[in-house]
Order: structure tokens, then sequence, then C-alpha cells
């Protein structure tokens, strides 16, 4: 009887040990909130807006915060985009080291080594750029540097349609290099202050 009753009372010292366990173990549970929805490795993706394919994007990791105030998608190990005309010809590409889209208000922001290319093949390179979807506008306040064909600005901060190809400059600074001396000598001195292509 003596035996029954001392391995009663090891099992109930196993269960209780066992129980204050995984009571520890579940405090050290992260709130759900701050754990992705869904994380992927090695995107490519289409996207498509209003029912149409419009973008291609590829990534390394792709996280989603769904119950994040506001809810976005996490690309910290870098993006690249592609925009697609109805004709589905690439009207611009983006990449950056570090994006953050946030979903509900269908809004990019992108940081570190921005790098855009339109349809005409001019560059543009910053440091932080927004991309706002619902309004077809990307625009940015840091340091650009923008290589067109026949020269090449340094401006700070500008904002452009969607496509990058009609686009202004908050701020031109005054080094701009022209491709080739014909280029420079055609360019009237007063064009470079405030700077905007159609």
């Amino acid at each position: 009887m003596s035996i029954i009753v001392a391995l009663a009372t090891v099992m109930l010292l196993l269960f209780s040990s066992c129980s204050g366990k995984k009571k520890e173990f579940g405090a050290a549970i992260t709130e759900r909130d701050s754990l992705p929805v869904m994380d992927t490795r090695g995107v490519e993706s289409l996207v498509s807006d209003s029912g149409v394919i419009s973008y291609r994007l590829s990534a390394e990791e792709w996280l989603v915060y769904d119950k994040k105030t506001p809810s976005y998608w996490s690309f910290e190990k870098g993006v690249y985009v592609e925009k697609f005309d109805s004709l589905f010809q690439v009207e611009a590409s983006i990449k950056a080291d570090t994006a953050y889209y946030y979903d509900k208000q269908k809004l990019w922001k992108l940081i570190h080594n921005v790098h855009i290319q339109n349809q005409k093949g001019e560059n543009f390179d910053t440091e932080l750029l927004y991309w706002d979807q619902n309004k077809k506008r990307v625009y940015s306040d840091k340091a650009v540097r923008v290589e067109q064909v026949d020269r090449i600005i340094y401006a700070e901060g500008f904002e452009s349609n969607e496509q990058m190809t009609k686009y202004t400059f908050y701020k031109v600074n005054n080094t701009i290099f022209y491709v080739d001396e014909e280029s420079a000598a055609a360019a009237p001195a007063d064009s470079l202050q405030n700077d905007s292509v159609q």
C-alpha cells in the first residue's frame, strides 16, 4: 500500500511540474499581432489591380502582418517590382533594399538604394520613396539623382506619375552634368531652376 501511495505522490509531483512548465511556455509566446500571418521565401509573384495583372514582384523574403495597425507587407531583404501597361509592356521598374506595402492604403514605402527605371530609360536613385497607388503618384522629399538621356540632375525631392514620365523636382541643385557638349550649349540657363519633364 505504501508503494502505491509513493507512486501516486511521484505522479502528482510530475504532473504539477509539467503543468508549471506549460504555463511558463505559454507566457513566453509572443502576441498574435506581432507574428506574420504569412512568411514566404524566394518570391516571384504576379499582382493584380482591379482584376488586371499590373505588377510582377520578386523578393527574397515576404512577410504579411495582417493584425498590425495599419496592416502591411514587409520586404526587409529587398524587393524588385515591374509595373505593366495594358499590353503587358514594362512601364517602370523599382528596386530597393527594404520595402513596406500598406495594403489598405495601397501605399509603398521604399528605403535605401531605391532605383527606378522608366520606359524612356531614365534612371532615378534616392534613399526614400513613396508610391501611392490610389493617387497614382510617386514622390520623395530626399535627395534624388536622375540620369536622363542628355544630362544628370541632382535635386532635393520630386513627385511624378506612376509611369515616371511626368515629374517635377522640388529643388534642383546647381550641379547638372551634361552627357555631351551640344546638349549643354543648347540648354537655356534658366531651364534648370525649376525642372519639369513632360
